[in-house]
């Protein structure tokens, strides 16, 4: 019992935090053991930072006449200053107010042209210095690349002009590239549509300094369920901000700079040109706005104009979509995903529920799928009626369309050959199949772009055959592929597949009559290249030449293991040990990172998902790192969590997880590369919730890195991740899944860090402040590090510098020269610190 004499306010609260300390048995927070300080930014080892420092693979684009390639130098990390810029964040989008572009963009910061033919680089020149090069495009004739560069004060058009090898700024007027894509090529390869920033504007909004009233939201009894998402609008000033960022003015440019208004401005998102250039998509966004639902969900209008403004058909007219239920595969009603035919003059196509847009719901059919050719003055023309919910349409021809559908739970998907040009023809099934089988992944379309610019399905054999690309998945590994596939008989001809040691994937075709495709190839030691495969002769060559970005890790050695969990699932992780280990050097201490995936299949669970032979790539967030610093890695562990039939694969999520768990420490300790009592689990986002699971239900490991994760699943109380139930239709999931209640079991050191600014639905910054401090307050060993500035993921050099030394002093700490566990001082609740 504690007395004070005095009455003042501060010891009052002093009062109510001591008892606060007192009801969690956290009388420590007074200790020195426990603080909250302002950390300086830290650097890790140099050899750990000369990694993350690394030179990345370039971005390459090819020519529509597959003559060239550019080249795109992607540059290092931001600095904290830039990725301090302000921020504004309405309605899920993030905007930069100063540019009125994105406010996380990844740029590029150079390019070079290779031709294909040979190899041969040529520089690029008149680049400003230091660009910052986003959103490039090729006009549909192949003569230009367009690309917008971010300057200080806004978003400006260029391109680069592929006869001279030259690039040019097409106009000074300032795009907005906030909300959607800022621009559209025409098919006459002179003209660009350009959402830009309406010159008669006027300054911001100004946030009233004292409020009209309170913000007041209301139901009246209808059901509603939305996700947990972040960054939504929260009042009338607000709701001003948003449209003042996203609000655009069409603009019709020439190559020339010569310009010219269409129609007025709006809140548009996207814009598309037809393929024969005669009319726009326009989908725009209106009020009324939410306060619960981000854009996506916002009403919208689409909308055909002609090349003047003028509106010639309205598609839809959208209301705010705050009905849809959070059962997967539920979508909103009305016509949805509506698009050009790419193979048409002016078609318009579209997906339209007939079950309300409820999966939840009975229903014999669940879609149909529409076409509405120019001058949309007919009635649609029903193309296909699914029993499952519509993906997509791949088109090729009037003879040849392909059409998907999935549903999600039976994770099936089905995909149809209809004849646009006979809509009354019965669609002819061509693939039907369970998307977790990855093993029986037939591929997908290779496709080409047309002269006017779009893209459609490569044929040949008089539009009877595809070609068919995928990773193809397989008991040794990934060994990517290229199918020719007979659409009437479905026969399938094989004409390339990978081949040890090496990881080659198809990345475009260049020539279908002689079968050349673009390759990307690598291998354990040898990092990505382009080359040009001939699939006739198999005569390979070199385009690009990029070095090596980590010779440091020329040596490692790189095994995907196989090994049983004890219900005999089959389970796979790639084991990467330091250059010259052998087992003769004793185990090492070891650095586990997983992330859980949900599976409908226990077959399907347990096939192998990765290649022994792709090249050791590291980034900031790779486990590898610690190769140089005296760490084994055993990186993505599959931790399959599975409920076949009417079970839910959260139902036994902590068993299951556990058991996963189990069978690769056991594994790594039976192969004698690992010590059992030094190995650390991590991961991010929902590898983040697994690592705090793990640590609470089980003592398999002796420290824990949660990065980006959500803790406590009653703030996500409508679904997370895979789990579509609700917190009151499943509470004992709910509650069982979340660590924050188990709190009180992770007894083993976790180090936690959040980007204060996280945008992620579901993994509030407030989830891992929660969680740190249930186990600060009961006795265990914790550390939070939050990061300004950074998202989901980390940008800022400073900050991601600073994350890799925190992790260092953390696995050194606790891992590498930790004690025995039968040395370690039972302490509180906590049985490890």
């Amino acid at each position: 019992m504690f007395f004070f004499t005095t009455t003042n306010f501060s010891s009052r609260i002093i009062v109510v935090y001591i008892a606060f300390a007192v009801v969690f048995g956290a009388m420590s927070v007074f200790a020195q053991d426990t603080e909250t300080i302002a950390q300086k930014y830290m650097e890790p080892p140099k050899a750990i930072a000369d990694l993350a420092d690394a030179p990345q693979t370039p971005w390459v684009s090819i020519s529509p006449d597959n003559e060239w390639m550019v080249v795109l130098n992607r540059p290092g990390y931001p600095s904290i200053e830039e990725v301090a810029q302000p921020e504004l964040r309405l309605a899920g989008v993030r905007i930069n107010p100063r540019t009125n572009g994105p406010s996380r963009a990844r740029y590029a910061d150079g390019m070079s042209l290779i031709r294909i033919k040979d190899g041969r680089e040529y520089p690029v020149s008149n680049l400003p210095d230091n660009p910052k090069i986003d959103d490039w495009d090729w006009s549909p004739d192949g003569k230009w690349l367009s690309f917008t560069i971010t300057t200080k004060n806004r978003v400006e058009l260029w391109a680069l002009d592929m006869k001279k090898s030259s690039v040019f700024r097409i106009s000074e007027l300032p795009l907005n590239a906030a909300y959607g894509r800022a621009y559209d090529w025409v098919s006459d390869s002179r003209t660009i549509l350009v959402k830009t920033v309406p010159t008669d504007r006027g300054e911001p909004p100004e946030e009233p300094v004292v409020p009209e009233g309170p913000v007041v939201q209301e139901n009246l009894g209808r059901k509603a369920p939305a996700r947990t998402y972040q960054d939504l609008l929260e009042n009338p000033y607000d709701e001003a901000m948003f449209t003042y960022y996203t609000t655009s003015q069409l603009v019709k440019l020439d190559l020339d700079g010569r310009h010219s208004l269409i129609g007025d401005p709006g809140i548009i998102e996207r814009v598309v040109v037809s393929p024969d250039g005669k009319f726009i998509l326009v989908e725009s966004v209106h009020r009324p706005f939410s306060y619960t639902l981000p854009e996506d969900r916002f009403p919208r209008k689409i909308e055909v104009w002609d090349m003047e403004g003028n509106v010639v058909y309205e598609v839809a007219d959208v209301p705010l979509a705050d009905q849809i239920p959070i059962t997967y595969s539920s979508v909103r009603t009305g016509r949805r995903s509506v698009r050009w035919r790419p193979d048409a003059d002016a078609t318009l196509y579209w997906g339209e529920a007939l079950d309300g847009g409820d999966a939840g719901a009975e229903a014999e059919w669940r879609d149909q799928v529409y076409m509405l050719p120019a001058p949309f003055d007919s009635d649609p023309i029903p193309l296909i009626k699914l029993k499952l919910r519509y993906s997509y349409t791949m088109w090729a021809n009037n003879g040849l369309a392909v059409v998907n559908a999935s549903w999600w739970k039976t994770r099936q998907t089905k995909s149809w050959w209809v004849k646009p040009g006979s809509p009354d023809l019965e669609p002819a099934l061509l693939i039907d199949r369970s998307w977790e089988d990855r093993y029986n992944d037939p591929g997908f379309p290779m496709f080409k772009r047309t002269d006017r610019g779009t893209w459609v399905m490569i044929t040949a054999n008089d539009g009877k055959t595809l070609f068919l690309s995928g990773e193809g998945a397989s008991p040794e590994g990934d060994r990517p592929f290229v199918d020719e596939f007979d659409v009437t008989t479905h026969e399938t001809v094989r004409l390339f597949r990978s081949e040890a040691p090496y990881y080659e994937e198809p990345y475009s075709m260049i020539d279908v009559g002689k079968r050349t495709v673009i390759t990307r190839r690598e291998s354990i030691d040898e990092q990505p290249n382009f080359f040009t495969r001939d699939l006739k002769k198999g005569d390979l060559t070199q385009v690009t030449y990029f070095p090596h970005p980590t010779p440091q890790l020329i040596g490692v050695q790189k095994e995907m293991i196989r090994y049983q969990r004890e219900d005999g699932l089959d389970l796979t992780a790639t084991l990467y040990l330091p250059p010259g280990y052998t087992t003769d050097d004793g185990p090492l201490p070891m650095l586990m990172w997983a992330y859980p995936q949900e599976y409908k299949d226990a077959d399907a669970a347990g096939q192998v998902t990765d290649s022994p032979y792709r090249f050791i790539r590291v980034g900031w967030y790779s486990p590898m790192l610690w190769l140089v610093h005296g760490y084994a890695v055993l990186d993505d562990p599959t931790m399959p969590i599975v409920g076949e039939g009417d079970e839910e694969p959260n139902d036994t999520f902590v068993k299951q997880l556990v058991s996963s768990a189990q069978a690769a420490v056991d594994e790594v300790v039976r192969r004698g590369v690992a010590d059992r009592d030094r190995i650390a689990i991590g991961g991010h986002s929902y590898g983040a919730f697994m690592t705090a699971n793990l640590l609470a239900h089980s003592d398999l490991f002796r420290a824990g890195l949660a990065r980006t994760g959500a803790y406590n699943r009653t703030l996500t109380p409508f679904g997370f991740q895979s789990e579509e139930r609700t917190l009151w239709e499943a509470p004992d999931v709910y509650f069982t899944m979340s660590p924050f209640m188990h709190a009180d079991k992770i007894n083993e050191p976790i180090l936690m860090v959040h980007g204060d600014s996280d945008s992620n639905a579901g993994t509030f910054p407030l989830q891992s402040e929660r969680l740190y401090g249930a186990i600060k307050g009961l006795g265990g060993t914790a550390r939070l590090v939050m990061l300004p500035h950074e998202s989901h993921s980390y940008r800022a050099r400073e900050n991601v510098m600073h994350v890799l030394w925190e992790t260092t002093e953390w696995l050194d700490k606790y891992v590498k020269n930790a004690p025995p566990r039968d040395q370690v001082e039972t302490t509180g609740t906590s049985t490890n610190n």
